[in-house]
């Protein structure tokens, strides 16, 4: 017999924006095609109307709004996306006069986390976001009440459908809020484990699609998923990562940021980002050659500040240096350091950078160790790096790169 393969079906989308001059609106809608191929949608057209402010009623004005009726009859148009958030009004209006589903920018953002969330956390915390913005949009009849279920801006990592009753919808919320607490207590546990220890963390963070986890797999080897789509990273990932100058640090891959993320959803992924706000040294990852690296670079950066992270080393990084010619060149941020994790080049510079910026300052020490303190010469090669040792008569020669701790717990073997 024969097998049939059932291929996945693609739909054809329209997407729709609105230039109010508050921001690149040709920019913004650029990322939507992004987010749209990223959720696995043919964005076939978009349309973009000048206006002072979104219609309360359609978000785009009534002549505007016939025209996409009309290219949704003649085109087969099986999806619109909206380069906004559409109010419930908005959305129901929409779907009456086109026929056709709706979804706005946050719907299909949460989309795409629906299906990159990998770790119990990251499921969680896209269910409850899903449920908080979806409850005030689970009302009417028609198109909109068949909201979630398996197609772009509907699938979900938890039930395949949600009750569109809102007692149920409540109680839901309030479970997910609970299990959520009791990770995030853990994950408060190890970090302060990790603070007593004195583990020193390294975070990475930027724009999504920047290279991060390129660039995380480059260092350690960690095996994160690296592809070119937005959000191929939700989970974070923590690999130790050990410094030329023998110092061992933790370094942390986070969920990728995009323009105009809405605030509801940074809150919802918070636990995620606030790994990177309790890191010893950040590392604002950037695609070099994107004409908006600057402003990627800005958006991160803000997002940080917002994130209380204003005290502590952030490194800007210009990845995909090799795709640009005269990287070094670059008119914008001049003490970033330019890499090419793809390539491997560039780390040199960059683990450089990460070591000006340590909390500890590393003394190499020479030190001969009593053959009476045995503890003493394992303790060190556990937590330092040993360049050199050899026993001799009077006790065991040491040659070894010693934080301050190290170095103070044991300065009175030193030659």
């Amino acid at each position: 017999m024969e097998l049939i393969e059932n291929e996945i079906h693609v739909p054809k989308a329209l997407l729709v924006g609105i230039d109010t001059g508050e921001y690149d609106s040709q920019a913004s809608m650029d990322e939507l095609y992004e987010l749209a191929k990223t959720a696995g949608a043919d964005a076939e057209a978009d349309i973009i109307q000048k206006r002072d402010t979104p219609d309360g009623a359609t978000y785009v004005g009534s002549g505007i709004m016939e025209q996409i009726r009309i290219f949704c009859d003649e085109n087969g148009t099986e999806l619109l996306i909206f380069d906004g958030e559409l109010s419930p009004i908005q959305l129901r209006n929409i779907e009456k006069i086109t026929d056709v589903r709706v979804i706005d920018r946050t719907m299909l953002i949460l989309d795409i986390f629906a299906q990159r969330a990998k770790s119990k956390e990251g499921k969680l915390q896209v269910e409850l976001a899903q449920l908080k913005y979806m409850l005030p949009r689970l009302t009417g009849k028609g198109v909109e009440m068949s909201r979630l279920g398996g197609g772009i801006g509907t699938r979900g990592p938890g039930e395949t459908k949600l009750e569109t009753d809102r007692r149920h919808i409540r109680r839901r919320t309030e479970l997910l809020k609970e299990q959520l607490r009791d990770i995030e207590g853990h994950r408060s546990l190890l970090r302060r484990r990790r603070e007593k220890d004195g583990v020193i963390t390294v975070a990475i963070v930027g724009y999504t699609n920047a290279g991060k986890s390129t660039l995380m797999n480059t260092l350690t080897e960690a095996g994160v998923l690296a592809e070119d789509k937005l959000f191929a990273t939700l989970d974070p990932t923590s690999r130790a990562l050990k410094l030329p100058n023998g110092v061992s640090v933790m370094l942390i891959d986070t969920v990728g940021l995009v323009r105009r993320l809405p605030h509801h959803l940074v809150e919802a992924f918070k636990s995620t980002l606030e790994e990177a706000a309790s890191a010893d040294i950040i590392l604002n990852v950037c695609d070099a050659s994107s004409e908006e690296a600057s402003l990627h670079l800005d958006v991160t950066a803000q997002l940080l500040h917002d994130l209380g992270c204003t005290n502590k080393p952030i490194i800007p990084i210009l990845n995909k240096c090799d795709l640009i010619p005269d990287a070094d060149r670059i008119p914008f941020i001049n003490n970033a350091v330019r890499i090419s994790a793809k390539n491997a080049t560039g780390i040199d510079k960059l683990l450089d950078a990460v070591e000006k910026n340590l909390p500890v300052r590393i003394k190499k020490t020479e030190l001969l160790i009593p053959f009476t303190d045995g503890s003493a010469a394992a303790a060190i090669r556990k937590s330092s790096t040993v360049l050199y040792e050899e026993y001799q008569d009077n006790g065991l020669k040491l040659i070894a790169l010693l934080d301050d701790v190290m170095y103070g717990r044991y300065a009175k073997y030193m030659i």
